[in-house]
C-alpha cells in the first residue's frame, strides 16, 4: 500500500513504550518492596509521592515512560496523516525511523545514566525530525507551492 511504510516506525515506538512500561514496573515494584511500601495499603498515591520514597534511578524509568506520552503523540498524529495522504514512504519513512531511534536512545540515556546534556541533545534532534515530518505533511495538506 502506498504511503504505509511510515506505520512501521509508529508500531516500533508503540512497542518501545511497552518495553519502558515493563522496565518501569520491573524496577519500581521491587524498590517499593525494599522500601517497605505495601501497595495494597496505598490510597490516592501519585507518581510524585512515590518518587519521594524511591531512588532517583527507579524514578528515571517512570519519567521516561511519561515522556513517551508527550512529544511522541505528535509523531503518531503526523505519521498517520502522512500515511493517509500517501506520503508515508521514502524520505518520510526514513525520518520517522530516525525519530524512533532518537527516542529510544533518549529512553536508554534517561533510564540509565540520565545525563541531561545528552538527553537534551537527543530530544532536540528528535524534535527537529518531528518538525520536518510536520512540514512535509503541511505541504500537501495545505496545498502549498513552495518556490514555484
Amino acid at each position: 500500500m502506498i504511503g504505509m511504510e511510515i506505520l512501521k516506525p509508529v508500531v516500533a515506538l508503540l512497542a518501545w513504550t511497552m518495553v519502558m512500561w515493563v522496565w518501569m514496573y520491573a524496577t519500581r515494584i521491587p524498590a517499593m518492596m525494599k522500601a517497605g511500601m505495601d501497595a495494597k495499603s496505598l490510597v490516592g498515591t501519585t507518581g510524585a509521592s512515590l518518587r519521594a520514597q524511591l531512588t532517583e534511578k527507579v524514578s528515571w524509568k517512570a519519567d521516561n515512560y511519561n515522556h513517551l506520552h508527550e512529544a511522541p503523540t505528535l509523531f503518531y498524529a503526523v505519521a498517520i496523516v502522512l500515511a493517509v495522504i500517501g506520503q508515508g514512504d521514502g524520505i518520510n519513512a526514513i525520518i520517522a525511523w530516525a525519530y524512533v531511534a532518537l527516542r529510544i536512545a533518549h529512553s536508554l540515556v534517561q533510564a540509565t545514566i540520565n545525563k541531561v546534556a545528552i538527553r537534551f541533545a537527543l530530544f532536540a534532534l528528535s524534535s527537529l525530525a518531528l518538525m520536518v515530518l510536520i512540514f512535509h505533511a503541511a505541504i500537501p495538506v495545505f496545498d502549498l507551492h513552495l518556490g514555484g
